[in-house]
């Protein structure tokens, strides 16, 4: 007997959506500084990519300090436009996806597995891909750090330049072998540095959604061993330089592999997460998170 098929019971649910009313598009455009008219088009989400990327830091202060986050769009534009306290990939793409379904692109969501070293590492990225104008694209303004700066085709196998000068490059590789339709069950975003290819992180085309990310970000927010919990991260990309802070280590890692970094005393953390991050901080926000910062530094690495 074939398999009987049946109405998706809740494919009107706006749950499935990315609540586009909620936004507030003019002051998201003009904090980014983009300008001009926007459309379903891949000059468009282009700029609306590039421009998030460079203006808006990645950063856990609020997480690490053991507080909630909240993934309702017109909190996190409050925390990321607003106020500029940063925030981790759930924020970033759920105010991006918004973004996009405002100028008439609708974006899927997907979940990630990182690969930032040799463990397995639960599906708990965000990140984004859509058909603009007859092509599939894959989007991420949550990586932080070494992430795209654009949008980039969703074709295995091809690489991505990216940047002003071309400088960053990318390539989905296809991992495990095809299934029933002759498609990879799984794909692997990786990223050349240098002369070196690294794996950023793994991802299926099973779509999530915003209820899904609500159960992602509560797991991080509040789970013992949760990576943003453990220590302060802040990340954004500069013009051919990524910028990361890890504790009290600040970092500037070039695209032919060159990086230099330097140990911030506690004063100096605040100062970078202003000057260099771009954070909003308030005086008691910047000293806890310096101070707890330096506190897990001085235990991992006591003298």
């Amino acid at each position: 007997m074939a398999p009987r098929t049946r109405p998706d019971p809740f494919a009107d649910d706006p749950a499935r959506g990315w609540d586009p009313g909620a936004l507030d598009l003019d002051a998201y455009l003009d904090a980014l500084g983009v300008t001009g008219p926007l459309g379903p088009d891949r000059e468009s989400v282009a700029a609306l990519h590039r421009a998030h990327a460079a203006t808006l830091a990645f950063a856990n202060v609020d997480v690490f300090l053991g507080r909630q986050v909240s993934l309702d769009v017109a909190d996190i534009q409050d925390k990321l436009v607003a106020r500029r306290r940063g925030g981790y990939c759930y924020e970033h793409n759920l105010l991006l996806a918004a973004a996009l379904e405002r100028i008439g692109v609708r974006a899927v969501g997907h979940a990630a597995r990182i690969r930032a070293d040799d463990r397995f590492r639960p599906a708990t990225h965000m990140l984004l891909t859509m058909d603009v104008q007859g092509q599939r694209l894959i989007a991420d303004v949550g990586f932080g750090g070494g992430g795209l700066r654009e949008p980039m085709p969703y074709t295995l196998g091809t690489e991505t330049a990216q940047g002003d000068r071309g400088e960053w490059a990318f390539r989905i590789d296809r991992e495990e072998a095809p299934g029933d339709d002759g498609e990879p069950r799984t794909r692997v975003l990786t990223a050349r540095t240098g002369d070196r290819w690294a794996d950023l992180y793994s991802f299926t085309d099973e779509p999530s959604y915003r209820t899904d990310y609500a159960i992602y970000s509560h797991y991080l927010c509040t789970h013992p061993r949760s990576p943003f919990r453990a220590r302060l991260i802040a990340q954004r990309l500069g013009d051919g330089v990524n910028h990361r802070l890890m504790n009290t280590v600040l970092s500037a890692e070039r695209p032919d592999g060159t990086s230099d970094s330097r140990e911030l005393g506690r004063d100096e953390v605040p100062e970078a997460l202003r000057d260099v991050f771009g954070l909003r901080l308030d005086a008691d926000d910047a000293r806890a998170a310096a101070d707890a910062a330096v506190r897990v530094a001085e235990a991992r690495n006591p003298r």
